[in-house]
């Protein structure tokens, strides 16, 4: 370790000498490296679907990623009419179906207004759907009512009490769908009229399905434009109809959460970088003092980001916020070697000795703090979930770099302001105002108030609350942690009320299973009655409150089987009804709904082929294959945001083995958040001990064996189980967002032990170390709570959760080090001073810091 240190310093020594000597050649090489990272930052893609947190090999992203290539209808977009009656809607709506068709593939698919085509198909053919003992028994019952009218009409005496009439439209109903096609029948109930309007006529959608997945950003802004440009060249006078028009649907949301997620990256990190630089401006009252620390920190960004986009290529929704968390720790390192240059310089210390001796002074400390950050950024690396790889990559690789640039252009910016406007020695001035300036803000001075009056009921206070948190975890970790509301990691409304407005009405028109159905894909359509049977029987079999869906839709529901065996009967019921009908034996009113059930003349089987376009389009792959798909619809009453509720649909169609032994696997939505939840859970103590375990091999390479790293480490544990309590005492959970924030926690809040203990090494006592450090401490302290404090202005839940615990773990780590580490040491001290004065030949001492 001596020699690696000796070689360090001869660089630095021979970095500081460059530095001295061509200032302005450093800042060029900077200002180059500065550019071409950022050159490179400007085309990183910011990626906001959740599939591309987990891995590639991942079975579902595979599967999710086979579906997308083969449905031809990837995402919706609804177009919301709202109007003054039913009949206008209804003809403005028709008046886009064909324009909109006109735009074609992928951009649209499809354009509908409703089930017209559908229900004009299938309802005169009703009759295929009862069974074949169902239509026998009907037709038996037509004989026998048509038997006794002639009886009747013949004066056989039958009684009046005795006569049966033809059967009402109810029963006949219930004669030909005998509830086994459910999706006719809910059709028919939801749309009365086959059109996709609300019950009071005053609400009506346009369903376009478009070829384009959702997240492909420039693709879906440009499948929004043109139907969007179809709308209003229709509809030009649509405001002085009255007709308002809306848009909904997965791919209008995705585009404007992923303009929430992009505004708001900008707000955070503005935010930030505004916090971090304020509170640097107000601890040391000086202009200055920004300009190096902002060189050092928009450097150190660029460096990051721009490594990011050679490396990763992009950013996702969990790595998109770290400008701001960057910017508060790496400046940390700034903060340290700035301090130290100037406290030399006000001590009347040449600037060349100045320079050289804040790069010695501080670089170990310095160094070893971005080396514990790095390394719990860094422990997310073990995991399998690509979201927390990508954090770490860019977490470690911001740690080292904020520290390169650090040493590297912070020094040639002091040089040179200093060679035009020298620092004076604290004290030679006569002018109040720069005697003031010079005088370093007080940041440490509560934290020696407590620890200077009271050190052991500081420390044992710390212990108590410590072990108040070890309990508390304890009861923490049985209540489960985890955060299994979904609608936690969802955006705030805000500008998004209009948005949630119109796919509210959407849904209430189309039904709530429009988007959230589930969608699996069989090898053939063969496979898929036994696919269904298998899913149906696994649904049946869950208890009555835990069941996994509601329903499984295929093509196949369309056509019914034994079709050539019912056709005849359903000729003879056919004329039986008509007969009746003109004998006056089926009312006017029950005739109005039962002549679309009456089976056509020349009635003939039909097969998956045979079915009209626009009803076996849902159902349909991109090459016009048909009967391959299959939907899975969740529970009714059940909150698919729910992640209790999640786990078990994603279970009950994950993976399916069939009869003749092929597996078929299922994706979506809730697999990937399954899979998603499954991949934190199993990261999660993985990532914590991994990142633990580096911390503290950090702690002892930078202290050796001894007490000292014994004692930075017990710090840390303070302050960690000191958050432990609040997580719990505050009730808060986690989620796979804002879990980031522990790991982290471990390498960042060792740093303020780490430069405490460093200081106190130096010699002079607990206090005077406190006092001339302590400042420099809870200013990077600060400068990191900051850049955490950031991210609850976002509009994200789930990104403010994580800011949170941040900031959380950030105040305990820091008060550990401030008041527990510096109470336990002069405790210790004064307990040891206390025992070597009973000794015969002991000679009194100054305690430190006493």
């Amino acid at each position: 370790m001596p020699q690696q240190q000796s070689v360090i310093e001869r660089l630095l020594l021979r970095l500081a000498a460059w530095q001295l000597r061509a200032p302005w050649r450093v800042l060029f090489v900077g200002f180059v490296l500065t550019v071409t990272g950022a050159w490179l930052a400007r085309g990183l893609e910011l990626r906001t679907r959740f599939d591309q947190l987990l891995p590639d090999d991942q079975p579902s992203v595979l599967e999710l990623k086979r579906l997308s290539e083969r449905t031809a209808g990837s995402s919706s977009i609804f177009v919301v009419l709202d109007g003054p009656d039913r009949d206008t809607l209804r003809a403005v709506g028709a008046s886009l179906l064909k324009p909109l068709r006109a735009v074609g593939a992928p951009w649209v698919v499809s354009a509908e207004d409703g089930v017209q085509v559908a229900r004009e198909f299938l309802l005169p053919r009703s009759g295929l759907f009862a069974s074949v003992e169902d239509l026998q028994k009907l037709n038996k019952e037509l004989d026998t009512q048509r038997k006794k009218a002639v009886g009747k009409a013949l004066s056989l005496g039958l009684d009046d009490e005795e006569e049966q009439k033809a059967p009402t439209f109810a029963e006949l109903k219930e004669k030909f769908l005998g509830g086994k096609s459910a999706t006719l029948e809910a059709a028919k109930d939801r749309y009365p009229d086959g059109f996709f309007q609300s019950k009071d006529g005053k609400t009506l959608v346009v369903l376009v399905r478009t070829g384009i997945v959702t997240g492909e950003l420039e693709r879906s802004r440009e499948a929004l434009a043109r139907v969007k440009d179809v709308v209003q060249k229709t509809l030009p006078d649509a405001e002085a109809r009255g007709i308002k028009i809306g848009y909904a649907g997965d791919l209008v949301t995705g585009l404007f959460e992923y303009g929430a997620v992009l505004d708001d990256l900008v707000k955070v990190g503005t935010t930030g970088v505004a916090l971090i630089l304020g509170a640097i401006f107000i601890y040391y009252r000086r202009f200055r003092v920004l300009v190096p620390m902002a060189v050092t920190m928009f450097a150190g960004l660029t460096f990051t980001f721009g490594l990011t986009r050679l490396v990763i290529g992009h950013l996702n929704v969990i790595t998109g916020f770290l400008v701001s968390i960057i910017a508060g720790n790496g400046i940390n390192f700034g903060v340290l070697y700035v301090a130290r240059f100037l406290e030399e310089r006000r001590r009347g210390v040449d600037l060349a000795a100045a320079i050289r001796q804040a790069h010695l002074a501080t670089w170990v400390g310095t160094l070893t703090a971005a080396l514990a950050a790095a390394a719990a950024y860094g422990s997310l690396a073990v995991t399998q979930f690509h979201g927390f790889k990508h954090f770490a990559f860019i977490g470690t690789s911001g740690m080292l770099l904020c520290w390169l640039a650090t040493y590297f252009l912070a020094p040639a910016v002091l040089v040179l302001q200093d060679r035009r406007w020298p620092i004076a020695a604290t004290g030679s001035s006569r002018n109040w105002f720069q005697r003031w300036r010079q005088k370093p803000s007080a940041y440490e001075r509560p934290f020696v108030f407590l620890v200077s009056r009271a050190p052991r009921a500081m420390a044992i206070l710390s212990l108590v609350l410590a072990a108040a948190g070890a309990v508390a975890f304890v009861w923490w970790l049985r209540a489960d942690p985890i955060d299994y509301d979904m609608r936690h990691m969802q955006n705030d409304l805000g500008g998004g009320k209009e948005v949630y407005r119109v796919a509210a009405k959407a849904a209430d028109v189309l039904g709530n299973n429009t988007e959230s159905g589930m969608v699996v894909l069989a090898n053939t359509p063969d496979e898929v009655p036994d696919l269904k049977r298998a899913l149906d029987q696994r649904r049946d079999a869950a208890p009555p409150d835990l069941k996994p869906f509601e329903g499984v839709h295929a093509l196949q529901d369309f056509v019914p089987p034994d079709q050539a065996a019912k056709i005849p009967v359903l000729e003879e019921v056919r004329k039986k009804l008509l007969k009746a009908r003109r004998q006056g034996g089926i009312s006017d009113a029950d005739w109005k709904e039962m002549k679309e059930l009456i089976p056509p003349e020349n009635l003939r089987p039909y097969s998956l082929a045979d079915l009209p376009e626009d009803l076996a389009r849902p159902f349909s792959e991109v090459d016009g294959t048909r009967g391959r798909l299959v939907f899975i619809t969740p529970t009714n009453g059940k909150d698919d945001n729910d992640l209790h509720y999640l786990l078990r649909w994603a279970d009950s169609f994950r993976l399916t083995k069939l009869s003749n032994g092929d597996l078929i696997r299922g994706s979506g939505r809730a697999v990937i958040f399954a899979d998603i939840l499954d991949a934190v859970l199993n990261d999660i103590p993985k990532a914590a001990a991994v990142s633990l375990s580096l911390t503290i091999l950090t702690v002892f390479l930078a202290f050796g064996r001894g007490k000292a790293a014994m004692e930075v480490v017990g710090s840390l544990g303070i302050g960690l189980l000191w958050l432990m309590l609040l997580l719990a005492v505050g009730h808060i959970k986690i989620n796979f967002f804002n879990f980031v924030a522990l790991p982290i926690t471990f390498g960042i809040g060792v740093d303020y032990a780490v430069n405490v203990m460093q200081r106190v090494l130096n010699g002079g006592g607990v206090i005077p170390a406190m006092r001339s450090t302590g400042g420099a401490v809870v200013l990077n302290s600060l400068t990191t709570t900051l850049g955490y404090l950031a991210l609850l202005w976002s509009v994200n839940q789930a990104v403010r959760s994580l800011g949170l615990i941040a900031v959380l773990g950030e105040v305990c780590c820091l008060a550990a080090a401030m008041v527990a580490l510096p109470s336990w040491l002069m405790w210790r001290e004064r307990v040891r001073l206390e025992r070597t004065e009973h000794l015969p030949s002991a000679t009194p001492r100054e305690v430190p810091g006493g």
